[in-house]
């Protein structure tokens, strides 16, 4: 038995069926860890979990160290005694799909529920509470304030608050604290929640034998405590307003590159102090996850640097990153670092080096493979055993929509020649995860919509669109009888089927 052969699966958790319309860490996280089990997947692969910021992206976090509140489980708030059950059965009266709507609504349960904890919870449940707030308090208490802040100036951005705020004079922040300390208290135990619950969660996968595959993206939300807190650390201005921003150049996805307009960091600083900061965030991210996948990996090498004031990405250039010097930090703090590079887009030598002196496996997308020639390191023969293979990822259309609306004719015929000859569209899905399984890749990933036959209506997410993405949520009924054992089947024909993988056994 191959033990590093393994695969998994991609699902976000908002996308788990739910009665409160977004996924969370309840009853259908753990039925999806089941499903996970059976079909012999060793890996779910989630994206970042922490608060979405603009259009509900998980890659425009409010925060780099906190946890999205809307995945708390309501269900096991109640079964711990936090909250009332006709309490929650209220909120499921309406059952909507907007995330933000959704949100705002459960956020009020979730501060009654964390009132009540803090009002008669045992001395066992305060002391893992103090546990849990003394582990994270480099960034949890300025979280907490920050929150509680910008909903006091009406969520607008902090840098239009009132100077004194924004710019953190000690004595304004003091009296705030100590003004608004329940609120704060209610924001932490939030946290506490999300948590306790997510730990729980881990847990019961490790039980299962499924691995816990994570999403680090490598940038953050101007809008968030991390740039509030530590503007030093950004391309900034004396009055706190962004310099140059990120993205990417024109690409696949887009004719004008995508502007992502995130604050870039001041590397220089950053090394100076010992990368602390990305340290504090790695071991943030190595507590939630057992592998962490970092986006946009060519950036430590060099990002894309766009004036603030452009409004594409086109007029952008390219700025080198200390990268080794960052990795070798981490290497040197934490050991073996269980990272994997999103290694997509414009690639060069010196992304590729970095990559393989830390050992990280790299990414190869299907879809991407069957254009031209220069495509073909896309394609299965082109594989090193060090890579991880997608059918697709969330930013592509799933498999099915693809081959019906996205394939150009030149593609489809390459497929056809590739993989097999395609009588009928939905043949391509199982054409596509028989070619990653059989591939010598050692991880796989399959997107749940391509296990479930979905087509462009599922998509999760299009790059060049600001808003309508992360929206996709899975039908309560969508996983039949038969389909676990459908897949197992293949992981056994694969070798992807290990039981007894190092550190999991």
């Amino acid at each position: 038995m191959n033990r590093d052969r393994m695969s998994g699966v991609l699902l976000h958790v908002t996308s788990l069926p739910s009665r409160g319309g977004v996924g969370d860490f309840g009853p259908a996280a753990y039925a999806f860890v089941d499903f996970l089990a059976a079909a012999k997947q060793r890996l779910w692969q989630v994206l970042p979990l922490n608060p979405p910021g603009f259009g509900c992206s998980p890659y425009s976090a409010v925060s780099a160290f906190a946890g999205n509140p809307s995945l708390i489980s309501l269900e096991r708030l109640t079964k711990e005694g936090w909250i009332a059950a006709e309490r929650v059965e209220q909120f499921y009266v309406d059952d909507t799909q907007d995330e933000n709507e959704a949100a705002a609504r459960k956020q009020l349960l979730l501060e009654e529920a964390a009132r009540n904890f803090l009002d008669r919870a045992d001395d066992g449940a305060r002391a893992n509470y103090k546990i849990f707030c003394q582990e994270n308090v480099s960034w949890l208490p300025d979280y907490a304030a920050f929150t509680v802040m910008r909903r006091r100036f009406g969520d607008m951005s902090w840098n239009l608050w009132p100077e004194e705020y924004a710019l953190r004079k000690h004595e304004t922040l003091s009296a705030f604290r100590t003004e608004h300390q329940s609120e704060m208290a209610v924001e932490q135990v939030i946290q506490h929640f999300f948590d306790e619950q997510w730990r729980a969660l881990r847990a019961y996968c490790a039980e299962q034998k499924v691995r816990i595959l994570g999403d680090l993206a490598i940038f953050v939300n101007y809008d968030s405590p991390d740039v509030w807190t530590h503007p030093e650390l950004f391309d900034l201005d004396e009055k706190g307003r962004m310099v140059r921003v990120s993205g990417v150049p024109p690409d696949y996805f887009s004719a004008t590159g995508q502007r992502w307009g995130n604050p870039l960091y001041r590397w220089d600083v950053l090394k100076e102090r010992g990368f602390d900061w990305w340290v504090a965030r790695v071991r943030r991210s190595l507590a939630l996850y057992d592998m962490i996948r970092l986006d946009h990996f060519r950036g430590f090498e060099a990002y894309w640097s766009i004036e603030a004031d452009e409004p594409t990405a086109i007029r952008g250039q390219w700025v080198k990153a200390p990268g080794m010097e960052l990795f070798d930090r981490l290497k040197e703090i934490f050991g073996e670092l269980p990272f994997i590079a999103e290694d997509l887009g414009l690639i060069t030598l010196e992304v590729d080096e970095l990559r393989e002196h830390f050992d990280m496996p790299g990414m190869r997308v299907l879809q991407f493979g069957f254009s031209d020639r220069g495509a073909h390191i896309y394609l299965p023969h082109q594989f090193v055993p060090n890579t991880v293979v997608y059918t697709g990822t969330h930013d592509n259309d799933t498999t099915l929509g693809w081959w019906k609306s996205g394939a150009t004719t030149e593609e489809r015929m390459h497929v056809q020649r590739y993989l097999q000859p395609i009588e009928r569209d939905e043949e391509i899905v199982g054409a596509m995860m028989r070619a990653a399984a059989r591939s010598v890749a050692k991880l796989c990933i399959f997107p749940m919509q391509d296990i479930l036959h979905l087509g462009s209506e599922a998509r999760m997410n299009t790059p060049s669109n600001r808003l309508g993405n992360w929206s996709w949520r899975m039908n309560s009924d969508a996983i039949k009888p038969g389909m676990a054992e459908e897949i197992a089947e293949l992981m056994e024909l694969t070798d992807r089927d290990g039981v007894e993988e190092k550190g999991i056994a």
